[in-house]
């Protein structure tokens, strides 16, 4: 065989993302107040875009169509594809419902834009759309967090010496002395500060800001305790001594550094010029129905509707006289009647996924945590065809609110616990809001042990070796046997 240059001829095949494909997968993954944003520029990107009721698509002038064909991108949205390996997987016949008819309405549940009968949707405070600073924000909670007006201007104080990152870089002691104030008042106001959204803001270091969130989660245990005050040994990579230091072995470890990374470790950095989070606006809304089925609807006031702008359209098409001129507002039509459509896929979709979710948590959003039942995306996605990345996408920083409050989509997916009589899974949480009830019920003559909050979960269904329960009812804020029992002696008294 001779060696040297030659040219060979290859056919491949190849899937091309187009950049409306891209926009249309980042959608998936955004909030309604993300979206609210998002259709503000586009709004000012796109002339023929405007804000009204019902959407309207105009047809593009067939001579003037641009290259890409919008045609294209539906279906390869409609057949699941996205990345090579994550399809976005959306199917607008397989979830497009006609309420009248009945058609699709999974448990009795209606995914419609409004609720049943014309009623409104549950009044939800509304915080506002404009971009808050950091300060702000916090300042706009302190009012409802501290108990009087003392505490609550020395926690406006504090709030307004937070650095970008949300820490605090002066000392307690200095901020009590420019305000003549003493030092405890000072650490109750830092307190107050510590208490707000986001979690994790008024932290003097980053082991103190982790922290704060670790107790947020209900998993700040003595292991995690020590685990966050030697982050150094971390940084170092010292995994041997820290598992010693913690008294874990190798999957509580990787459990606890899984949860760590999960933290946010500069939580002022979501405000000011990065536009991220604000106070929680739920995105979804759920109220039960007389009927005994679920009224599922999007939030329409952080969620507004476009059209295309038919008459100032066809102004815009008599003044064209020139290819070039013509080319360019059938290319801005194309946007505008495929975002419209991309946007009301989304909403399907969400809506979809969230009825899922509601079926699969009915007894939660009946009877509360303790029905809470284990959930996988991959059991989600299953159940209503989808690829897992997609319901991934779809349940990231989206909110539901209901009668129990709101609550992050991303909540209603919990590891299971093994039934003691090899029945169906139960959820953890289901399992800390009994040790929680147990503990709270037990007479303050026989405080229950370990080995007695064993049996007892035993006794209810739940299969859970004692370190287990010691370790959730840590994560929970519960003492040991002897720190309850001082407790209750202590409360007896009083």
């Amino acid at each position: 065989m001779a060696l040297g240059p030659r040219l060979d001829i290859r056919q491949t095949q190849q899937l091309v993302m187009t950049p409306q494909l891209q926009q249309a997968i980042k959608l998936l993954a955004l909030s309604n107040l993300e979206i609210e944003t998002f259709i503000g520029e586009a709004l000012e990107a796109n002339p023929l875009l405007d804000i009204g009721g019902e959407a309207e698509t105009v047809a593009p002038d067939t001579e003037e169509s641009p290259a890409r064909e919008e045609g294209a991108v539906d279906r390869m949205i409609g057949e699941g594809q996205g990345e090579a390996d994550q399809p976005l997987d959306i199917d607008p016949a397989a979830i497009d419902r006609d309420r009248d008819t009945g058609d699709g309405s999974l448990f009795g549940t209606d995914t419609g834009g409004n609720f049943e009968g014309g009623g409104e949707a549950p009044q939800i405070e509304e915080h506002g759309g404009e971009e808050a600073s950091l300060v702000e924000h916090l300042v706009a909670q302190i009012g409802a967090a501290a108990p009087d007006e003392r505490l609550a201007f020395v926690a406006a104080h504090i709030a307004g010496l937070l650095d970008e990152a949300g820490y605090l870089p002066v000392p307690l002691r200095e901020v009590a002395n420019d305000l003549g104030v003493t030092l405890a008042d000072a650490e109750a106001a830092l307190a107050v500060v510590q208490s707000l959204d986001p979690t994790g803001v008024g932290a003097r270091g980053l082991s103190e800001c982790l922290a704060l969130q670790a107790k947020e989660a209900d998993r700040y245990d003595p292991c995690m305790a020590r685990l966050i005050d030697n982050l150094d040994l971390l940084a170092k990579g010292n995994i041997k001594q820290l598992k010693r230091i913690c008294s874990v072995d190798d999957e509580d470890f990787a459990d606890m550094m899984a949860e760590l990374r999960g933290y946010d470790p500069k939580p002022g950095l979501r405000f000011g010029n990065s536009g991220g989070n604000r106070a929680i606006v739920p995105d979804i809304l759920l109220r039960a129905r007389a009927d005994g089925g679920w009224d599922i609807a999007l939030n329409q006031a952080t969620l507004p509707r476009l059209v295309v702008n038919r008459s100032y359209y066809l102004e815009l098409r008599k003044a064209c006289d020139d290819k070039e001129a013509r080319s360019w507002l059938s290319e801005k039509l194309t946007d505008a009647n495929w975002l419209i459509k991309a946007l009301d896929q989304r909403q399907k979709t969400i809506l979809k996924v969230t009825a899922e979710i509601v079926k699969q948590q009915d007894g939660f959003f009946r009877h509360g945590v303790s029905e809470l039942r284990p959930l996988t995306l991959k059991a989600v996605a299953e159940a209503i065809d989808m690829h897992e990345s997609t319901v991934s996408r779809v349940t990231a920083n989206k909110y539901l609110h209901c009668e129990r409050g709101t609550f992050e989509l991303k909540y209603f997916f919990t590891s299971g616990i093994a039934s003691a009589d090899g029945g169906e899974a139960i959820s953890a949480e289901a399992v800390k809001a009994q040790i929680k009830a147990l503990t709270e019920a037990e007479d303050p003559k026989a405080i229950l042990s370990d080995d007695a909050l064993v049996e007892l979960l035993r006794q209810k269904g739940f299969d859970l070796a004692r370190r287990t329960v010691a370790k959730y009812r840590e994560a929970i804020g519960i003492g040991s046997s002897v720190q309850r029992r001082r407790q209750k002696a202590l409360e007896a008294v009083r």
